[in-house]
């Protein structure tokens, strides 16, 4: 599938495509390397999610709440 074709799907097939995408990358996290300056960057976001000056919202809540407002 081309990057046109992408483009031209229905917003609801590009969340089914990116969730698709999103689980094979999770089941293979542990093949992935990471540079020192990523990693830093998740250490920071990890961090400010533990002192609680970040939210963490699950995927199905973001989903929902996508044209909602």
């Amino acid at each position: 599938m081309s990057i046109t074709e992408v483009r031209n799907l229905p917003l609801r097939e590009k969340f089914q495509i990116l969730e698709a995408i999103w689980d094979d990358l999770s089941a293979r996290v542990d093949e992935m390397s990471v540079s020192p300056a990523v990693r830093d960057l998740l250490d920071e976001r990890v961090e400010r999610i533990r002192n609680g000056s970040a939210e963490v919202h699950d995927w199905d809540s973001v989903k929902f709440s996508i044209g909602q407002s």
